[in-house]
C-alpha cells in the first residue's frame, strides 16, 4: 500500500493553507471559549497525523474498499438513529467505546471516497440511466439517515457534494438538464408549502429559521437574534477589528450575545477581534484551498483521483461559503460548522482526512 514518492510531488502549499486556517480557529475558540481551546488544538495535531499518514498510503489500493467504507457508513448513521447521543432537540452524535462523534461528519468523506470508485468503475457507462439511477439509489439511505437525524445543514450540503461527484464523473447533460428542470420548480413548490403555518414537510423550528430570515424584525427577540447579532459584531470590528480576546463587554462573546460561538457563529467572533481584514483572510483560505483541491483533481492519474479532489474542494467551499452566508445573513441559520475554523472535532478530522487523500491524489498526478 506505501509506495515510493518524490519530495517535491507533495503539496506543500495545501498544508499551509490548511494549518494556516486551522491556526485561526485554534485562536478564535480560545477567544470565544477559552476551555476549548486546547481540545481543538490536540484534535488539530490528530488530524494533522492522520493526514500525513494516509497521504503517504495509495489511495487506489484503499478504494478497493469501496463497498466497506459504504456498509460502515450506513451502520455509523443507523446506531445515530438508534442508540444516538440528543443534544439541543437532534440526535446526531453517538458514543462508541467512550468516544463521542458526530457519523454525518465522517459521511461527507466516506460517500465522497465511495463514489470516487464506484463511479469510476463505470465511467463508460455514465450516460446510462442504469447507472445513474443505481448512484441515486445508493444515495437515498445515507441522505435518509442524515435527514432524519434532524439535520437539514448537513443534508443540503451532501447533496450539494453528491451532485459535484456526478458532474465531475461525467454525467449526461440531458440528466443535468432533466434535474434542473425538475428540482428548480420544486424548490418553488416547496418552499412555498414550508412556509405555510400547518405544514409537516420540516421541523418546527426549522420553519421558524427560514421566516426569521425572511421577516427578521418579527423574530429579533427569538429565532432571529443570534443571526443580527452576528452582524452586528462583524460590522463593529470594522477594518481591523477590536483585537483578539478583546475584553469589552458589548462585544459578542463577553456580552452572551450568541450562544456557543465557537462553533456556527465562529466567523462573528473573527469579524469582530480581526476585522475586515481578519474575515477576508478566512475567506481568502477556503478559496486558496478549494483552488489547490481542484489544481489537484486536473491532473489526477485517474478519475478516482479527480473526483475525490473535486469532492474535497466542493465540501469545502460550498460548506464555508454556507457558514458565512449564515453569519452574515445572507442564509438562514442552518447550523453547520466552518470547515477548519469551528469547534468540532469530528468535523476537523474529517477534513483533516480529506486533504491527506487529496494529498495522496497529488503525489500521484500526471507529470
Amino acid at each position: 500500500m506505501l509506495r515510493h514518492y518524490h519530495i517535491r510531488d507533495y503539496d506543500f502549499k495545501l498544508i499551509i493553507f490548511v494549518v494556516a486556517l486551522t491556526a485561526m480557529g485554534i485562536l478564535a475558540i480560545g477567544s470565544a471559549k477559552e476551555s476549548l481551546q486546547s481540545r481543538q488544538l490536540a484534535g488539530a495535531v490528530f488530524g494533522f497525523f492522520l493526514m500525513l499518514v494516509i497521504s503517504l498510503f495509495d489511495y487506489s489500493i484503499l478504494l478497493h474498499f469501496y463497498w466497506l467504507m459504504y456498509v460502515v457508513n450506513i451502520l455509523l448513521l443507523w446506531l445515530v438513529r438508534a442508540v444516538g447521543v440528543e443534544a439541543g432537540g437532534a440526535q446526531r452524535w453517538l458514543n462508541l467505546f467512550g468516544i463521542q462523534f458526530q457519523p454525518s461528519e465522517t459521511a461527507k468523506i466516506l460517500l465522497i471516497l465511495f463514489f470516487a470508485q464506484f463511479i469510476m468503475k463505470h465511467k463508460d457507462e455514465m450516460d446510462s440511466l442504469r447507472v445513474v439511477g443505481a448512484c441515486v439509489l445508493l444515495f437515498v439511505p445515507p441522505i435518509y439517515l442524515i435527514y432524519k437525524q434532524p439535520d437539514m445543514s448537513t443534508s443540503i450540503m451532501v447533496v450539494l457534494v453528491f451532485c459535484v461527484l456526478l458532474f465531475v464523473g461525467g454525467i449526461g447533460w440531458k440528466y443535468i438538464i432533466l434535474a434542473l428542470s425538475i428540482t428548480i420548480p420544486a424548490f418553488v413548490i416547496v418552499l412555498t408549502l414550508i412556509l405555510q403555518p400547518d405544514q409537516d414537510i420540516i421541523e418546527s423550528f426549522q420553519q421558524k429559521r427560514i421566516l426569521a430570515w425572511l421577516y427578521p424584525e418579527e423574530y429579533a427577540t427569538t429565532e432571529a437574534y443570534q443571526q443580527l447579532n452576528s452582524i452586528t459584531a462583524i460590522g463593529s470590528g470594522m477594518l481591523y477589528g477590536k483585537g483578539y480576546n478583546t475584553n469589552e463587554i458589548t462585544s459578542v462573546k463577553n456580552g452572551n450575545f450568541i450562544s456557543e460561538p465557537e462553533t456556527d457563529f465562529i466567523y462573528a467572533v473573527i469579524g469582530e477581534e480581526f476585522g475586515f481584514v481578519g474575515g477576508c483572510a478566512v475567506i481568502v483560505l477556503l478559496i486558496f484551498i478549494s483552488f489547490e483541491c481542484i489544481m489537484v483533481a486536473r491532473r489526477a492519474k485517474d478519475l478516482a483521483g479527480t473526483i475525490i479532489a473535486s469532492g474535497v474542494a466542493a465540501l469545502v467551499g460550498f460548506q464555508g461559503m454556507l457558514n458565512i452566508a449564515v453569519a452574515t445573513g445572507a442564509s438562514p441559520n442552518t447550523g453547520i460548522p466552518l470547515p477548519f475554523v469551528s469547534y468540532g472535532l469530528t468535523s476537523l478530522v474529517s477534513l483533516y482526512i480529506g486533504v491527506g487523500f487529496v494529498l495522496n491524489v497529488r503525489l500521484q498526478c500526471k507529470k
